[in-house]
């Protein structure tokens, strides 16, 4: 698969803080690619590089093939939306989402054309001549969303776009940024906090901590194999046990069964139901179980159907071989 992007060896430092810790990267091209992580893993300073906003203190960034480590944000034809969008108050929707164009110095006709080309493609020409501060927050982030693709950029980067977004938005905006980059072709790095958010929007995860890629992969190839607990707990894993050989152990709450008051039948794990939260469609139930290797645990299992157990029951609990997930020691 062919790299819009290379990242080789990539170091950024702040005095004696190191943001991004030689970090190798290769973003596929016409896809989607998420940067995910905490706070402070280094997800956004990669951006920043890539953007050519910042450059590294060691390494390599290469676009289209071409070294590009040192080449300014302006000669590198990148369109990036920011968490704020950035649109110019006093200017119109046609007028923000022409702005690169008249920098760049496209003729008028076309520059007409392919704002209002692009509008389309958002589902806003009708509000071409309307100012920002009359549209609504999904509307601004369209907007900006356009002015970035107007210029035909070789990456669209996304920072944090949708984390100004009310909840049900944020949904609405995830499908349409994937619409947008499925029809366009564009090859999108997008830097989030939110799982979720990932695992719908990615072709490719790039999940990092502490400056360090630690897991990268598909949705499909990540979330069922996460590479150690962090990545497992950042993704929501919830329950993590000892094997009685030592080795530690990840389930998913929805994959454990309970199979009522029989303990002692030797096929799963003795606990006591602590509580029961109900969810609408399913009740949360956390036992204290204690596993494989002798401890006590807390475990929470995802309980639809049947009747509920009650706090304080004794109860046995199932978690199928084909469910449990190793990790590293």
């Amino acid at each position: 698969m062919t790299a819009a992007a290379e990242l080789i060896d990539v170091t950024q430092r702040f005095g004696s803080f190191t943001a991004v810790d030689g970090i190798d990267l290769a973003v596929p091209s016409g896809k989607l690619t998420t940067l995910l992580g905490p706070s402070g893993c280094g997800k956004t300073t990669t951006l920043r590089m890539i953007a050519g906003y910042s450059a590294p203190t060691s390494g390599t960034i290469r676009i289209d093939g071409a070294d590009s480590t040192r080449t300014p944000p302006e000669k590198r034809n990148l369109g990036m939306v920011f968490q704020s969008y950035a649109l110019f108050p006093h200017m119109s929707v046609a007028d923000n989402v022409g702005y690169g164009l008249k920098l760049r110095k496209v003729p008028a006709a076309e520059r007409r054309a392919r704002v209002m080309e692009t509008l389309e493609l958002v589902g806003l020409a009708h509000l071409a001549d309307r100012k920002p501060k009359k549209l609504s927050g999904g509307q601004q982030q369209r907007v900006a969303l356009a002015r970035a693709i107007a210029i035909k950029p070789r990456l669209l980067l996304l920072d944090e776009p949708l984390s100004n977004l009310d909840a049900r938005l944020r949904v609405q905006m995830r499908a349409e940024i994937r619409r947008i980059q499925a029809e366009t072709e564009l090859t999108v790095i997008l830097v989030t906090h939110d799982q979720d958010e990932a695992l719908e929007m990615s072709d490719e995860m790039v999940i990092m901590n502490e400056g360090r890629i630690v897991q990268q992969g598909s949705p499909a190839q990540v979330f069922p194999r996460p590479a150690d607990r962090f990545v497992a707990e950042f993704l929501g894993y919830e329950n993590f046990l000892t094997a009685a050989d030592g080795t530690p152990l990840t389930i998913r709450p929805e994959h454990l069964r309970i199979t009522g008051p029989i303990a002692g039948q030797g096929d799963g794990l003795e606990g006591t139901v602590a509580d029961v939260a109900f969810r609408g469609v399913d009740l949360l139930v956390s036992l204290d179980v204690t596993d494989p290797s002798g401890a006590t645990v807390r475990l929470l299992a995802d309980v639809r159907g049947g009747p509920a157990p009650q706090p304080g029951s004794r109860v046995t609990v199932i978690a199928p071989d084909d469910h449990l997930i190793p990790l590293p020691r």
